[in-house]
């Protein structure tokens, strides 16, 4: 008898690390939101009583999720809120709604700083010489784990719901580094989904680049998208939640597309805005800029 509850003992022990929290993640979602965090989640994620039902609880569940199980950190002398925590958690959590993948699973920890902040970076100049510098963010997504936010922005993003969103951005970020690159191509599970969205992708991306490069105004993407595939990718999805109406009007493939991997249609979040005029680009003569070598577009592989 000594034996046999000396082995389920070690059992136990052994064990605990894979049980345990899958049995406190349990005892959390058996509880709904406080209805103080509710009223914050609704402020900061303004289509949320837009939705249906199904989908309210879909969010609320998967933001009871994400406050269990990541950790926020104040940086920069900020001392981080509940209300900064379900901010956060449900604008992150709405990319995931109809979706059976867990709540980003390689994240662990979000770092808010109160406002912009300055990351270390590097230029190199000819001859190799590099020269560091420090460059303004609102945000950052790094594939060891991390998300950096400045809360300033992700509260402003929130509350006027206008298709400038960096948590939704950087948190597209995340998604797309789950299929092992963030490079614009996020897990889509077929060869014929990939070869479809790199087709639509691959010309959109091409025109704001041409946008940008002619310096004529997108009133839907911002031209940083034009910097790189993924960019493209992230500022997509700012529009796709925050100007849905307009992005189906001026890139209705692309919407498409998005919709079909996001699984939801924002359009029946928000009321449709008054029509406005096609912009017309004057005829100009013009060269892209090359890419350089070193960047990776993997749309092009599809």
């Amino acid at each position: 008898m000594e034996a046999l509850l000396s082995v389920l003992l070690v059992a136990l022990v052994c064990g605990a690390p894979f049980w345990y929290p899958r049995w406190t993640l349990k005892r959390a979602l058996a509880r709904p939101l406080p209805p103080e965090a509710l009223a914050t989640l609704r402020r900061y994620v303004p289509v949320h009583d837009r939705m249906s039902p199904q989908l309210q609880q879909q969010l609320q569940r998967r933001v009871i999720q994400f406050l269990h199980q990541k950790k926020f950190v104040g940086c920069a002398g900020l001392e981080v809120t509940d209300e900064m925590r379900v901010a956060i958690a449900g604008q992150a959590c709405l990319l995931l709604l109809n979706r059976s993948s867990d709540v980003y699973p390689a994240l662990r920890a979000i770092l808010l700083y109160p406002g912009a902040f300055a990351a270390p970076r590097q230029d190199v100049g000819p001859g190799g010489v590099v020269t560091p510098f420090k460059q303004t963010m609102l945000g950052e997504s790094w594939q060891d784990g991390r998300v950096v936010l400045s809360w300033d922005d992700a509260a402003r993003g929130a509350l006027e719901w206008d298709g400038h969103n960096v948590v939704l951005h950087e948190f597209a970020h995340q998604l797309d580094s789950e299929s092992g690159s963030t490079n614009g191509a996020p897990y889509l599970g077929s060869a014929a989904s990939y070869r479809s969205w790199s087709e639509v992708l691959s010309r959109d991306y091409a025109h704001l680049r041409r946008a940008a490069w002619l310096g004529s105004q997108d009133s839907v993407l911002d031209h940083y998208g034009a910097t790189s595939p993924a960019e493209f990718f992230a500022v997509a999805t700012e529009a796709f939640y925050g100007k849905p109406w307009q992005l189906a009007a001026r890139h209705p493939a692309l919407y498409d597309e998005l919709s079909k991997y996001y699984r939801v249609d924002p359009r029946t979040w928000l009321d449709a805005p008054p029509p406005e005029p096609e912009p017309q680009l004057e005829p100009a003569v013009f060269a892209m800029p090359a890419v350089p070598a070193n960047r990776s577009f993997a749309w092009a592989n599809w």
